[in-house]
């Protein structure tokens, strides 16, 4: 072997003796401390069984609160998931307080234990969320949150007679804010919310949606009336530009009107000529003038959402 072959082959020798050696110390420690009780693998449980001990059940709880806990017991709470589900932490009273060992220890001391009256509206909305988030995902970004109107303000958790554990009937609650729709009921020509044929959670998602005013967000946005006013459908083979394009509202009031259809405008002729200036419309029927103010355009074009006959939506 030349000698500077020998020279490189004795250097590398040299190299790997020093590595061996500088390893062993630290696989002889490592049995050791897989060994320690303390090691990341056991802490685990232990903090989780810390945490298990700081609830004390809903026997307890209503050894003070029991007209609470009996009128609770009868609620959509106590019978699903609270009361079945996820361990301590989402079970009975605590699920929704939090752990009550301290409040108990410390005689019934209120800021041992989360009182939804005690705190702000956002931390309200985040505790009920922990539960309902896949429900109501878009309510942080509703007008209700961005206003401050929590959960609590709507919905009475641990009684109610309503549905959805409401603290009062549509439209009753919504008016006890909204008191300037509540005068659109009282028009000649409305909705029936007041009469309890339709409610305002028809309409609107109080929770929270893509659109203005909690309108319910669907694919046709025209489906939020369509649903009832089945007449209005379609699909048609003459489709209204206006329909499609500014749907429902470019024409209707939805609350109440004076006028007749909850038209937006006092009459239709001057609603049609919005779009559909009354000089074109003269031109086109070759009436004289004043004739738009005459003849309701309705007359004769009388299929006005669409039609499957004339393109023109004649009768």
């Amino acid at each position: 072997m030349p000698a500077k072959s020998r020279m490189r082959f004795f250097s590398f020798s040299v190299l790997f003796v020093f590595a061996a050696l500088a390893l062993a110390p630290a696989q002889a420690a490592q049995p050791a401390a897989d060994k320690n009780p303390q090691s990341t693998m056991t802490s685990a449980p232990a903090a989780a069984s810390a945490d298990a001990s700081q609830y004390v059940g809903v026997e307890t709880c209503k050894t003070c609160h029991e007209e609470i806990y009996n009128a609770w017991e009868k609620t959509p709470h106590w019978k699903t998931t609270l009361n079945t589900k996820g361990g301590p932490a989402l079970q009975g009273c605590e699920g929704c307080h939090g752990p009550g060992a301290e409040h108990v220890a410390g005689g019934g001391d209120t800021s041992k234990i989360f009182n939804p009256a005690k705190h702000s509206a956002k931390e309200v909305d985040a505790k009920c969320l922990t539960c309902h988030a896949g429900a109501h995902p878009n309510f942080d970004r509703s007008p209700h949150a961005k206003a401050k109107v929590s959960c609590i303000s709507c919905h009475s958790v641990h009684q109610s007679k309503e549905e959805n554990l409401l603290k009062a009937a549509q439209p009753t609650l919504c008016f006890q804010c909204h008191s300037d729709t509540k005068p659109a009921f009282n028009m000649p020509f409305h909705h029936k919310v007041n009469e309890g044929l339709i409610k305002c959670s028809d309409c609107h998602d109080v929770h929270g949606t893509f659109l203005a005013n909690n309108v319910k967000s669907t694919a046709d946005q025209n489906a939020i009336c369509t649903k009832c006013h089945t007449e209005t459908r379609g699909p048609f083979v003459y489709e209204h530009v206006a329909v499609k394009a500014e749907g429902c509202l470019g024409c209707h009031t939805p609350h109440g009107s004076q006028n007749a259809r909850l038209l937006n405008m006092p009459a239709i002729n001057p609603l049609c000529n919005q779009c559909h200036s009354g000089v074109a419309a003269n031109t086109v029927h070759g009436m004289g003038a004043g004739s738009s103010e005459i003849i309701t355009c309705t007359n004769c074009h009388t299929y006005i959402h669409g039609s499957n006959m004339n393109a023109a939506f004649l009768r």
